[in-house]
């Protein structure tokens, strides 16, 4: 079989009779829609095609895989969105750097990989095996004794080493009572086990994705725990950057804090996205479900040019 990527883009492919075309507005009513996902690639629980089953069950008509710094589970995505009916898009959740703050920013590749991100891919995948070191090192000292063996086990494959992967392992083991804990305690944005000093600056992560003719989200811009002012910054640095949108909604969130980041949006001309950040089923959050977006004049990621053939 082909590869997804031996075409030109995604979108010079025929369209099923059963995909719909995305409307071109947020009216405040939910949409068949998710562009943030995770599978086995990463550090999602479903296999790419049992996750295309899930959010066909789910009714979505067009989406995204996100995986962490790879695009190695898009072809087999992709194959099983045909069979159900689905769009998929090619996408991928990169890490970077900003103002020592881990910041993660969505590719939208309706063109697949050019060569600027194929050489960030295999050097993120270098960084991540670095920072897994570096993480394992870091949680001895909270009681986790050869993590780096037991997080592999976990993965149960050679796929790069995430958080969530030593998480688990926290877990497991007793240190801590669930995934949020390990997260808020160990894990997440300024822990012993946040390690970011491998991570390019965001500014090139942004080439990384023009240089493909994608489009550069900033992912879920409101867990960042920034001040709306350096929310505002970071935006502004982004945009200057050639970011070209951000996640409006990213999961479950308070609508009137989506009404404040949907100004900051519109201040900057900026298109929204928005997706569940789904990772594994039984959590609180699966494919498609997530806040609706208010009302809002933001346009929809979907109608930039570079996507708005893949979205029709």
């Amino acid at each position: 079989m082909p590869s997804l990527f031996d075409t030109p883009a995604l979108a010079d492919t025929p369209a099923l009779d059963s995909r719909a075309a995305l409307v071109d507005t947020f009216e405040g009513a939910p949409l068949a829609v998710d562009l943030h996902m995770h599978s086995t690639a990463s550090d999602g629980a479903l296999a790419p095609t049992a996750l295309m089953d899930l959010c066909h069950q789910k009714g979505l008509s067009h989406v995204a895989l996100t995986d962490h710094d790879t695009l190695a589970g898009v072809d087999e995505a992709d194959q099983r969105a045909r069979d159900l009916g689905m769009s998929l898009l090619p996408a991928t959740e990169l890490s970077c750097q900003w103002r020592g703050i881990n910041i993660h920013v969505v590719g939208l590749l309706p063109g697949g990989a050019g060569p600027l991100l194929e050489s960030g891919l295999a050097g993120q995948a270098l960084a991540r095996e670095k920072r897994a070191d570096t993480i394992a090192k870091r949680l001895e000292r909270i009681g986790l004794s050869d993590g780096l063996a037991k997080a592999r086990a976990w993965a149960g494959s050679d796929r790069p080493l995430n958080r969530p992967d030593f998480a688990h392992v926290m877990v497991a083991e007793g240190l801590v009572a669930d995934l949020p804990t390990a997260f808020g305690k160990y894990l997440g944005n300024g822990k012993i086990g946040d390690v970011k000093s491998h991570w390019p600056y965001l500014s090139e992560i942004v080439e990384w994705i023009l240089d493909s003719g994608g489009v550069a989200v900033l992912a879920h811009p409101l867990r960042y725990k920034l001040t709306r002012r350096k929310r505002g910054l970071l935006l502004d640095e982004f945009c200057a950057a050639g970011g070209q949108a951000a996640e409006l909604v990213s999961g479950s969130q308070n609508p009137d804090v989506t009404r404040d980041l949907a100004r900051q949006l519109m201040e900057r001309d900026m298109y929204g996205s928005l997706g569940s950040d789904f990772h594994f089923p039984g959590g609180h959050l699966a494919p498609g479900t997530m806040t609706a977006v208010p009302r809002t004049a933001v346009r929809p990621v979907w109608t930039h040019p570079q996507l708005s053939r893949w979205a029709a």
